[in-house]
């Protein structure tokens, strides 16, 4: 008896063990899903600033007089390159006056490129070497003589090569590539590759994914193809990395490669049709999508008819109703529902739709009843531990079969606790620059409850309050204990909570606010009126810009107010303002956010 109570025991205590995991894990996979929730609408909000921004520099160019010396300001986003027959083009971007040193130690490409060259090119960024501007002016030039004659939407078949590899989104992670090179073999005439778009900006290594991908497509034209993707854009690149990327590693020669890849962004493909089944683009569909259209379009020139159609492909996400609705959360293309995508795979006898432009937890996602499937190639997107990255394979059957990675080697040593625990707290983070940069907005939204000017509200009108100035769609009240550390009888200070948030001088709060808030728009309207590159804008050209933001945003601000923080800004006082200082300004606002307790800090003391 004794023994059969034992064992009894024993099993009730498992069962016990079991138990609590079993919630431990659901309480970590709840806070995962809430940090990605987190990362996902900032994400979101911030792509969604980028086409208005886009769509009003639109208006100015349709609306504004020649007289207007804000159209002269802008006129150069739009208008067709100073340089348009193709042979001008090759004269200008020339590379045979440009020498090779001997010191030089990295690659030598020769062309047309060889299995070798490529082979060189893939280990030399791999040791974190870089190409010379010879090669790399060289290597773009031959990529967009090549892609000026595909056609808008490519045809591709399994017949001779059995299996196709399908990447998603790589946004500059390179060991992301080099790890699904390694993991799947490197392109060749019996390993076609399909890249969906997206490989640039946000990572570190975005201009030698590029050279990589155009290398191998130049090797096997036949059986490398690239999609254009959303950030395939140079007004895009100015806001999320890349034209810096390049010009930083591109000091002498930085200009020319990016004009010449904003041309070749423009012949990149739209489309890949694998056996006439399976439909390949970034974005996805909306329910005029029509693909006899696209395939006549214009894809090069940016004022096409057919460019909404294009902006679908590009910017479109799917939704779980039937539809199509416009897609405001990211402000661009739309929402289509599964209605929508029988009716366009119907339309052009298709059975599958894959697409990319959206990060999946797990790297991939099916919806539509198994007729959409989300792929992300790019792991740990957000933050390390964030997210998995994902390839498919595709048979003669298409049928996709999935391979997942996390390419950080320390991200596969963290526990499940540890990597929920940073992912959070870097989520929470950006979370509180998104709050800092409303500050003065919360204030009136949390007053108007506090109609007798207590200086108090209630957990549940500060959670209604956040989510009606920011916008973000989160959970308000589960991170309330994480955003908000003292309260009395379940009411909160407001005041107090606000000034705990970074505190600046109250002459220049609200500028300096406002400044922060919208940082990114005006960095890429800097980066736009910098027109040459050169990183430096006059105190005019300052004013100008924030004219520009502010009729934007529809709000006054004074040339006094705009002087006075220009000449803030220029911290050595040459009369000009350059990028980094810019920026500067910036990261002296940011900085005091891990200072709430200290006193303000001047531009001597930093």
């Amino acid at each position: 008896m004794g023994c059969g109570a034992t064992k009894s025991n024993e099993l009730q205590a498992a069962l016990l063990i079991q138990r609590w995991y079993r919630q431990y894990v659901a309480r970590l996979e709840m806070r995962r899903r809430c940090t990605w929730h987190i990362f996902q609408s900032i994400e979101y909000a911030g792509e969604q600033d980028q086409i208005k921004l886009y769509n009003f520099f639109g208006y100015l160019m349709d609306h504004f007089t020649p007289a207007n010396s804000e159209r002269n300001l802008i006129s150069h986003i739009f208008r067709e390159n100073e340089i348009c027959r193709d042979i001008e083009w090759e004269r200008y971007f020339c590379y045979k006056n440009i020498e090779v040193p001997e010191l030089y130690s990295g690659p030598h490409l020769s062309f047309p490129l060889t299995v070798s060259n490529v082979a060189d090119l893939v280990e030399a960024f791999k040791n974190k070497q870089q190409l010379h501007t010879r090669y790399v002016l060289q290597l773009l030039l031959e990529s967009w003589k090549l892609l000026r004659m595909l056609p808008n939407i490519n045809q591709v078949s399994t017949c001779q090569t059995k299996e196709i590899t399908i990447c998603g989104d790589l946004h500059g992670h390179l060991e992301d590539l080099l790890l699904v090179f390694y993991k799947n073999g490197m392109p060749s005439v019996e390993k076609s590759y399909v890249f969906n778009g997206d490989f640039v900006d946000r990572g570190k290594d975005s201009i030698e994914i590029l050279l990589i991908l155009f290398a191998f497509m130049l090797l096997y034209p036949n059986n490398v193809h690239l999609n254009r993707g959303n950030h395939e854009d140079y007004i895009v690149n100015l806001r999320y990395g890349f034209t810096k990327e390049v010009l930083g590693k591109y000091r002498l020669h930085g200009k020319k490669i990016l004009k010449l890849l904003q041309k070749i962004f423009s012949w990149l493909p739209l489309a890949t049709v694998i056996d006439q089944k399976v439909l390949i683009l970034h974005g996805g569909i909306s329910d005029t999508t029509d693909l006899n259209i696209i395939a006549q379009a214009d894809r090069h020139k940016v004022k096409s008819t057919s460019f909404l159609l294009i902006v679908d492909m590009l910017w479109s996400d799917p939704m779980p109703q039937d539809g199509c609705i416009p897609n405001e959360v990211r402000g661009g293309g739309c929402y289509w529902g599964p209605d929508v995508t029988e009716k366009v795979l119907r339309r052009h006898n298709l059975q599958l739709l894959i697409r990319s432009h959206e990060c999946k937890q797990e790297g991939y996602e099916f919806c539509h009843n198994r007729k959409v499937l989300t792929i992300f190639s790019a792991s740990n997107y957000y933050e390390v531990g964030s997210n998995r990255g994902a390839y498919i394979r595709l048979g003669p059957d298409l049928v996709p079969h999935f391979i997942q990675y996390q390419a950080n080697r320390s991200t596969r040593e963290l526990t499940l606790r540890q990597s929920v625990g940073e992912t959070e707290r870097s989520a929470l983070r950006a979370l509180r620059e998104q709050l800092f940069a409303h500050k003065s907005d919360l204030l009136y939204a949390f007053q108007d409850y506090d109609t007798d000017n207590t200086g108090w509200i209630s957990l549940k009108h500060w959670a209604t309050a956040v989510e009606a100035v920011l916008r973000l769609g989160l959970p308000w009240r589960v991170l309330r204990s994480q955003l908000v550390t003292t309260t009395q009888d379940g009411m909160l200070d407001y005041q107090g909570w606000l000034r705990e948030l970074p505190i600046t001088e109250p002459k220049t709060e609200s500028l300096l606010e406002t400044m922060y808030k919208q940082r990114s728009n005006l960095e890429t309207i800097f980066r736009i009126i910098d027109s040459d590159h050169s990183g430096l804008i006059s105190f005019e050209e300052f004013r100008q810009t924030w004219k520009l933001l502010s009729s934007h945003l529809k709000m006054e601000i004074s040339d006094e107010a705009i002087l006075d923080m220009a000449v803030s800004i220029d911290f050595n006082k040459d009369g000009s303002i350059d990028i980094n200082e810019f920026m500067e300004a910036f990261r002296l606002v940011d900085r005091t956010m891990n200072l709430p307790s200290e006193p303000n800090h001047t531009k001597t003391d930093e």
